[in-house]
């Protein structure tokens, strides 16, 4: 029986598709060049001029991530123009905790089949990400696998390097009981808890297409959405001058796993669950899903993305200047003697819960 020769377009991948997008996103990665980068896309590999971008004995900082089930959040709901900041974001938010300016950014999107208008919303997000970060796009993979991926999914991954002096790496050595430790107000659930966010949508039967009252107008998937917030140029001039002794990123493990990370051996973290307005996002979420604070303050923001931790005398210059790089700044706790790791604590009615309470990790 003969059967017609056959072509790598059967088998369900389109080399003519993938060209296509290339030629969309070419500009998109010239749109976030910087010195040491032309953002120029193509080759096997991307180049980026250590020496162009000014750095004199430097130490490469590499992160890599993804963004989790929020992204079956975008796909089911169509919106896709923020997820590309969210992949930035998770990445060159770990670069500067550790003092690192990030310098260029690499994306992974895997599909079934590509469909390349999704695919350029996708990318033109990573880019103005990358612009946001400060940090040049050169170059990515976009890969088609039938019977991978059910039909209409994507999935993405990033992969981050950034470069710090090496006298000015961000170690968390110098921290001490006495520092002040500062959030930074998080742009909503960022990119973290969205398998319980999804399992709360479920179990509540939330319409996403509504706009409850929390939302200012916009739907409930629009608030959910909303794209994880980029510290770095804010943070980078403060890191670079030494005036901040620590960075946590408040990602996985919300507050009370991740600010341990930062702390030397002596020193506990003391945060005040009253010292900020916690978005309202989060109360709705919290009342959803019936979830106890301490499961909040372990698995969400709760509405500090940054935690900056300084010396007492660096406060109120340190706020100022947040301030002014358009952050909102709140001082949330201290650093106390005792064994390395994080209490969060607050008043009746804080973040919802019908007592007082405290939750406690130790790294």
């Amino acid at each position: 029986m003969s059967q017609k020769p056959l072509t790598y377009a059967d088998a369900g991948v389109s080399i003519e598709a993938g060209n296509a997008l290339v030629k969309t996103i070419g500009p998109l990665a010239r749109s976030t060049s910087r010195p040491g980068a032309d953002a120029e896309l193509g080759g096997f590999g991307g180049f980026f001029d250590l020496k162009a971008a000014g750095y004199r004995d430097p130490l490469l900082v590499a992160a890599n991530d993804g963004v989790g089930t929020k992204l079956k959040l975008a796909i089911d709901t169509g919106l896709h123009d923020g997820v590309g900041i969210d992949l930035v974001a998770m990445c060159a938010n770990d670069l500067i905790v550790q003092g690192a300016e990030p310098l260029f950014f690499l994306d992974y999107y895997a599909s079934a089949k590509l469909d390349n208008n999704v695919a350029a919303a996708v990318v033109a997000s990573i880019a103005e990400g990358c612009r946001q970060a400060g940090c040049a796009l050169i170059g990515g993979e976009t890969a088609e696998m039938p019977g991978m991926y059910a039909p209409g999914d994507y999935d993405l991954a990033g992969f981050c390097v950034g470069a710090v002096e090496r006298d000015k790496v961000l170690t968390g050595a110098e921290i001490s009981p006495g520092d002040v430790i500062l959030g930074l107000g998080s742009s909503g659930v960022h990119s973290n808890g969205f398998s319980l966010v999804r399992r709360i949508i479920d179990q509540e039967a939330w319409d996403l297409e509504q706009a409850p009252p929390i939302a200012g107008g916009r739907t409930l998937a629009e608030v959910l959405l909303e794209p994880t917030r980029i510290y770095v140029r804010s943070l980078l001039p403060l890191v670079q001058e030494r005036r901040i002794k620590g960075l946590a990123h408040i990602t996985g493990g919300g507050l009370l796993e991740n600010i341990p990370r930062v702390l030397t051996r002596g020193s506990h973290a003391i945060v005040e669950a009253d010292r900020w307005e916690q978005p309202e996002i989060f109360a709705l979420l919290q009342a959803g899903g019936r979830i106890a604070p301490e499961e909040m303050a372990r698995t969400f923001n709760c509405g500090v993305g940054m935690a900056v931790i300084v010396g007492e005398d660096a406060v109120e210059d340190v706020t100022t200047a947040l301030s002014g790089a358009g952050e909102t700044v709140f001082e949330v706790g201290r650093i106390e003697a005792g064994e390395r790791g994080c209490t969060v604590r607050g008043p009746q009615g804080a973040w919802g819960a019908a007592e007082a309470w405290t939750a406690t990790h130790h790294a």
